[in-house]
């Protein structure tokens, strides 16, 4: 597996998942953020226990050529990104997968196999026939813990009843401070202008110091970098601003049609700024990925195909029931906390020029948190209004 290939496909599958989420999820001002990664890997998952049909719509989808490669690209994203870099001075990060699977029925030990080594995922045995609830209840307290309290539900009331025989979870979890923090006693109240003109006033941040900005036509692009620790992984947080007030939607079209367009504009240098100022928000969506990945044409899962899980006859009728992703994400002074979870329910069927740059993000934009040695997304939104 070549990984950097997986990982330039990842993040296209990624923009397409958000360009997708942000025609269809986002109403007027309201805001949007999600983990690609947490949703690649579930799907990952699902297609390991996949055959036939629904594993090759699966692989199509995720642009990866076997589930080998796809188990490989998922271990090294769990071994290689998500290593806690806070004992080493860097972002807390961690990454949990859990698996809840009916107690009549034993996983295949092929499967069993890859849940416990590639996904590292805890596997529990319960009673969905009996006490649903209970187990719902459960697998939102997994999540809840996991995310350091951030993500409260992850399952709805209902999602699990008598008929589930498996459930997926993952959940993400990410604190990271800034380089360079800004001082509070500069953060003032300021317009911010809406998509439809109107404007409110929010809290901005401002520094007076060096930034990661470049200017292209259209957009600028800011790359803010969280503190490393003493592993060579670097994370940063890119906001990418159209100059029209009212040019996001025009300009998300733009960022998720065109492959490898975020490593072509990335800011390399640091620069003398004019004007700057980035609102503080703090954001919490959640939405139903299923619908959204059928719309997308990843509908095989739905009707069945999941042949590879279970060792009983029980498999052949075993289908994705719905999919639920959720995520919280605050930037401020300090630096980003940010949690998502996604849970799966399976039920029987240039040139630098020396001179100052502006940077005034005070109409809605695209941001997203990368590493980038690697070049993994990890979380991706919009703004569009800061009060939301």
């Amino acid at each position: 597996m070549d990984l950097r290939e997986s990982i330039k496909n990842q993040v296209d599958v990624s923009l397409t998942l958000a360009k997708h989420v942000f025609s269809t999820e986002v109403k007027e001002d309201s805001n949007l953020v999600f983990s690609p990664l947490s949703i690649n890997i579930i799907l990952g998952l699902i297609a390991a226990g996949s055959g036939g049909p629904t594993l090759d719509q699966l692989l199509g989808f995720l642009k990866s050529k076997s589930t080998d490669d796809l188990n490989a690209f998922s271990s090294q994203i769990v071994a290689v990104i998500f290593s806690d870099g806070s004992p080493i001075g860097g972002p807390r990060l961690s990454v949990a997968n859990g698996a809840w699977i009916d107690q009549t029925l034993p996983f295949k030990p092929s499967f069993k196999h890859v849940v416990d080594t590639v996904y590292k995922a805890v596997s529990e045995s319960v009673d969905f026939q009996l006490k649903a609830s209970e187990v719902a209840n459960e697998v939102n307290l997994w999540a809840e813990k996991e995310t350091g309290g951030l993500i409260k539900e992850i399952l709805p009331a209902g999602a699990v009843d008598s008929t589930t025989r498996l459930v997926f979870a993952n959940a993400l979890y990410f604190k990271g401070a800034w380089t360079e923090k800004f001082n509070a006693l500069d953060t003032t109240d300021q317009e911010f202008h809406l998509l439809n003109g109107s404007p409110v006033q929010v809290p901005f941040m401002s520094s007076k110091k060096k930034q990661y900005v470049k200017a292209f036509e259209g957009f600028k692009v800011l790359g803010l970098p969280y503190k490393q620790g003493e592993d060579k992984r670097h994370f940063s947080m890119y906001f990418i601003l159209p100059d029209a007030r009212d040019g996001l939607p025009s300009l998300m079209d733009k960022v998720t049609s065109e492959s490898g367009f975020l490593e072509r504009h990335l800011p390399g240098h640091a620069v003398s700024v004019g004007e700057f100022r980035i609102p503080k928000f703090k954001i919490s969506f959640g939405f139903e990925a299923s619908r959204v990945l059928k719309e997308l044409g990843v509908v095989s899962p739905f009707a069945g195909g999941l042949t590879e899980m279970v060792d009983s006859p029980v498999g052949n009728n075993l289908c994705v029931s719905q999919i639920f992703h959720k995520t919280f994400l605050e930037v401020n002074e300090e630096g980003t906390e940010a949690a998502a979870a996604t849970g799966v329910t399976i039920k029987l069927r240039s040139l630098l020029v020396e001179e100052k740059v502006d940077f005034v993000a005070d109409h809605p934009f695209i941001f997203f948190i990368r590493e980038d040695l690697t070049g993994v997304v990890v979380f991706i939104g919009t703004l569009l209004n800061p009060l939301n």
